[in-house]
């Protein structure tokens, strides 16, 4: 007589993660948030600039936050091994890392997901962009920009909204396609890193 056992084992998928951080997300749209990206000395670890100013970046990094991930630990940590694959002299002329900004800089954090996450196609198709994923831009003004697909539709053009702050707080926004997209990423620790 054969017995089939079956034993059951929590996997927590990417696809979930994904959708856990669209959930942070859209709960960063709840706060009240100047924009401002002045250089502040925060704590190390998990330091964070005080809860009502932030960038675009703060929105990522308190999102990846609320899910256990520290991006000033895992950036400042990946930079101080590795200075010379990332931006940091060539664009700020700093000669070694800083755990208090580094992790707030856009091209840092494309460097951080492309060396750490999948590097994923850019594209003109929505349906490419998940729930979770990272896009980077370049604005008109010559700065990059960051922010998170979520799950969301636009009712109008069926684009997936994302969270980002470009001035304004944290806000879910159709703009997906309203610059140049120069990044898209998908990160979670699932994969190991």
């Amino acid at each position: 007589m054969c017995f089939l056992t079956l034993i059951v084992i929590w996997v927590y998928l990417p696809e979930c993660f994904g959708n856990d951080l669209v959930d942070a997300a859209l709960e960063r749209t709840k706060h009240d948030v100047k924009y401002d990206g002045r250089y502040l000395a925060i704590d190390y670890p998990g330091g964070d600039v005080p809860d009502d100013i932030g960038v675009c970046t703060d929105v990522v990094i308190r999102s990846y936050r609320a899910l256990g991930v520290d991006l000033q630990v895992l950036v400042h940590e990946d930079i101080k091994a590795n200075f010379d694959v990332y931006p940091s002299k060539r664009i700020w002329g700093l000669e070694r890392p800083d755990k208090n900004i580094d992790h707030r800089r856009v091209p840092n954090l494309q460097v951080f997901f492309e060396r750490h996450g999948q590097t994923l196609p850019i594209t003109s198709h929505s349906s490419d962009y998940h729930p979770g994923d990272l896009v980077t831009w370049m604005l008109p003004s010559n700065a990059p920009h960051i922010g998170i697909v979520t799950d969301q539709k636009h009712p109008k053009t069926e684009n997936p909204m994302v969270v980002h702050n470009i001035g304004f707080g944290p806000q879910l926004d159709d703009m997906l396609f309203l610059f140049k997209i120069t990044g898209h990423y998908r990160y979670s620790q699932i994969n190991g890193n």
